[in-house]
């Protein structure tokens, strides 16, 4: 049987440092001063209130709060680093709350998970600065310990792209939270840039950062999808979840889309622009068979190749609830919390417009940020409804 532990990330109101006081901030919303300036509504989760006037009457945003889960599987080894023995992965469970009046916000990077970034985040993301950015300095809207409202919700997964950790999906993540469901985000130890446990093991360290040198080769691409698979189905087990949505980018969207091929638990899931091929150009099964579950495929006009197309294009041939989707004037990484943060280290100096147009493309995130986050709602409200 696996073993399950649970911590509470601590909440940290962090001072931001160096030129990019501000920006980092202004990705979720930062510690806030008695009168915050006026921000992109697409760099803050807005908190809508009920009117009587709206003519829409769409539903308050709920408060958010997050805990902090240390699994272990014990039945399988760690491909990554296999003198660790076992296979460990850390989640943060984000579910809508009673209030979080009063409680500490959950920050996006830890001190020493923002640390270990800080020294690998030009090799993950060539664009990205080296200097000017205080990585510990962004707070999300979720709240650590706030109890959750007493119901039943529909639970999504969410697993990030290769390279990345979840972190890099709070905004989104949050955002459904706020919205009715409860979200799961998931790290995947080993390719993601750094995860944080609650403690130094033989084998690794307390902050453990990625095993990855560059750009994945064939086996190497293969190992991710599959050990994220498997990480999936492990988080369901441990869990106790059934009939859940997963949603996943980039390599997290290609894990998701071949999780909801091999497991029957999974009712609907979103790939974020994650190929359905291997390296060497094999079609992963659930793009050879096809699907009869809803499956949301979801892409950029900036990075859509021939390889995509072709992978892409083999699912689609099959019929069933399979759609998809593009976002123009965008690039790969607007799926994440990098749409908002992005345009905002352009605009400070600390990148140049080409690095940005790599990265989220040059629509602003006032236009993507909401897209984005409305489609997935959309397609989860229909699929997995949930009770706000």
């Amino acid at each position: 049987m696996p073993s399950m532990t649970s911590f509470t990330t601590p909440g940290r109101r962090t001072l931001a440092k160096g030129v990019l006081a501000g920006a980092a901030a202004l990705l979720l919303d930062s510690a806030r001063p008695p009168r915050p300036p006026v921000t992109p509504a697409a760099a803050r989760i807005v908190r809508r209130r009920r009117c009587c006037a709206c003519v829409c009457r769409r539903p308050a945003a709920l408060p958010v709060g997050a805990e902090t889960l240390y699994l272990v599987d014990s039945s399988r080894n760690d491909p990554w680093a296999p003198g660790i023995g076992v296979r460990e992965l850390m989640v943060t469970v984000l579910r809508p709350a009673a209030s979080g009046h009063g409680l500490p916000r959950v920050p996006q990077l830890t001190p020493g998970a923002a640390a270990v970034f800080t020294g690998l985040c030009r090799y993950i993301h060539p664009q990205l600065p080296d200097a000017g950015v205080d990585w510990a300095a962004t707070l999300t809207h979720a709240r650590a310990g706030a109890p959750p409202l007493p119901a039943r919700r529909p639970v999504l997964l969410y697993s990030p792209g290769g390279g990345d950790a979840r972190t890099t999906g709070s905004a989104l993540a949050v955002d459904l939270a706020s919205h009715g469901w409860t979200v799961v985000t998931v790290d995947h130890p080993g390719d993601a840039s750094q995860v944080e446990f609650p403690g130094a093991r033989p084998g690794r360290k307390r902050v453990r950062p990625t095993a990855l040198s560059g750009p994945p080769d064939a086996a190497t691409f293969r190992t991710m999808i599959d050990t994220r698979v498997a990480d999936l189905v492990f988080v369901l087990d441990a869990l106790g979840l059934d009939r859940v949505g997963v949603y996943g980018h980039s390599a997290g969207g290609t894990a998701a889309a071949q999780a909801l091929h091999e497991d029957g638990r999974i009712a609907a899931a979103v790939n974020l622009e994650g190929y359905l091929d291997q390296m060497d150009g094999e079609l992963l099964p659930v793009a050879r068979h096809g699907t009869r579950r809803p499956l949301l495929l979801a892409g950029t006009d900036g990075f859509r190749d021939a390889r995509l197309d072709r992978s892409w294009a083999a699912l689609l041939a099959h019929g069933g609830p399979v759609s998809r989707w593009q976002l123009d004037d965008a690039h790969h990484w607007v799926f994440t919390d990098y749409a908002a943060l992005v345009p905002q280290l352009h605009k400070a100096g600390l990148m140049t417009a080409s690095g940005r147009a790599a990265m989220t493309g040059l629509a602003a995130p006032r236009v993507t940020v909401p897209a984005v986050r409305n489609l997935l709602r959309a397609f989860f409200t229909r699929h997995l409804p949930s009770r706000e």
